[in-house]
């Protein structure tokens, strides 16, 4: 910015902002004037100042109003700039959609770490895997080794011998960031933790996390055992997605289990480690972690407006520093993001059928459609569609039969299945002889 005077040519130092009073303001591309009490007009006009000396008649308006005329100048740039990016203080962060899986923003984000009890979130998506599978259920009773008992670090203290049902287990993991219960968790369904730890790897493989590598179940410092912002996401993005039943225990803030063991019964209440329920409105989970290696950690997930967000953040320095920039991703991103869904309720156009016991098949859309709009274009998307003229017999229920297709000028962005709203068999002799009698006796065509 600079300050000219007009007349001499001379530059000079922009005046104080309580020295400026307002006299007129002009729409135009930003452009208006102001009045200080050294009688200097500035003539602001993009981001530039013109000076120029005014008699003093005009002076004294009204302050407030010019302040905030400056303020509305001034801030939009400080705006603007701010979004480009959002700010974060860890070294490593990542912000994902996670309908799409698209990456919307990213720092440092493959760089190789550890990740503390965020770990857990591989050990959940195994459990609830295995709770798919009908491996397990949610109403097995585990119980609980030596070794998953002598657990250190967060912990819910179970005992040796203990039982607990997987679904209590679950709560511990998700609530409490329990060591003893994922370790007893892991031992549940492979046999030992060094089986599921094989199986976790496994995953890490299949999700195309390619900076992970785990030694353990529970996220305990080891030599070894890492990830980073991006493959975090990966694996949140996969439990979440495919088992959504995950926010009924991360939205639970506390809760009281019950320990059974040798000595009775005892109760012990669970209070969520992740403070973010309670800061952050629009917070649905999922998991946090700290050591003295990872420092602070967090897997977080937040929807607003039907968007949905995934946040990594790792090696925060304290855990309100993570939390703010967790809360510092969703808004960047809530900001900048708006989902645009298609519901197709339109009516689409019977099909031609031949060879078929009935002669057109009625169509129908697979599903709504969702776009991810991170411009403001999603007014401009156009639909059309891929389908054949007619169908040759049989026809399966539910069977592809072409798409339609969403695009934003030139561009594809997304596409959905269009398929058979019914069977239709294939017209066999019998059939057609059936036909033919209906025809000629009762006049059907």
């Amino acid at each position: 910015m600079y300050c000219q005077d007009t007349e001499s040519g001379l530059s000079v130092e922009p005046p104080d902002s309580k020295q400026f009073y307002f006299t007129e303001y002009r729409e135009k591309s930003k452009d208006f004037l102001i009045i200080t009490e050294k009688h200097i007009i500035i003539h602001i006009i993009s981001n530039k100042y013109e000076v120029n000396s005014v008699p003093g008649t005009i002076m004294k308006k009204i302050f407030s109003l010019v302040f905030c005329l400056l303020f509305l100048f001034i801030h939009p740039l400080a705006v603007s700039a701010a979004e480009s990016e959002p700010e974060t203080s860890a070294p490593s962060v990542l912000l994902m959609d996670a309908d799409t899986g698209t990456i919307l923003f990213a720092k440092d984000e493959t760089t190789e770490r550890p990740l503390a009890s965020v770990t857990k979130v591989m050990t959940l998506l195994l459990i609830f895997d295995a709770i798919d599978a009908q491996q397990i259920s949610l109403n097995d009773t585990v119980t609980v080794s030596e070794h998953a008992a002598g657990m250190g670090g967060s912990q819910v203290y179970l005992e040796a011998n203990e039982t607990q049902t997987v679904e209590t287990m679950i709560k511990c993991i998700v609530i409490a960031s329990a060591n003893d219960a994922s370790v007893a968790m892991a031992e549940y369904i492979s046999g030992s933790e060094d089986a599921f730890v094989e199986q976790m790897n496994e995953k890490a493989s299949v999700l195309g996390m390619e900076h992970t590598h785990f030694v353990n179940s529970c996220g305990l410092d080891a030599d070894g055992h890492y990830s980073c912002a991006l493959d975090i996401a990966l694996m949140s993005r996969a439990l979440t997605v495919n088992h959504p039943e995950i926010f009924d225990y991360t939205s639970i803030w506390m809760e009281d289990i019950t320990h059974h063991t040798a000595k009775g019964d005892s109760l012990f209440t669970l209070s969520s480690t992740n403070k973010l329920l309670r800061q952050y409105e629009y917070a649905t989970g999922l998991k946090t972690g700290s050591t003295s290696q990872a420092k602070f950690c967090l897997a977080a997930t937040a929807t607003k407006n039907d968007v949905n967000l995934i946040a990594s953040v790792m090696a925060a320095e304290d855990s309100a520093a993570r939390i703010s920039d967790a809360i510092s991703l969703f808004e960047w991103g809530f900001a900048n993001c708006h989902i645009y869904i298609d519901e197709n309720t339109d009516a689409l156009t019977d099909l031609p059928v031949t060879g078929g016991t009935e002669k057109s098949l009625a169509i129908q859309y697979s599903g709504s459609f969702r776009y991810l709009d991170t411009t403001g274009s999603a007014e401009e998307l156009t639909k059309t569609f891929s389908l054949p003229e007619s169908l040759e017999a049989p026809v399966t229920e539910g069977e592809t039969i072409g798409k339609a297709i969403y695009s934003l000028g030139e561009t594809e962005v997304g596409e959905i299945e269009i398929v058979a709203a019914k069977t239709i068999p294939e017209l066999i002799l019998r059939d057609a002889v059936t036909q033919i009698l209906h025809r000629l006796f009762l006049g059907e065509s």
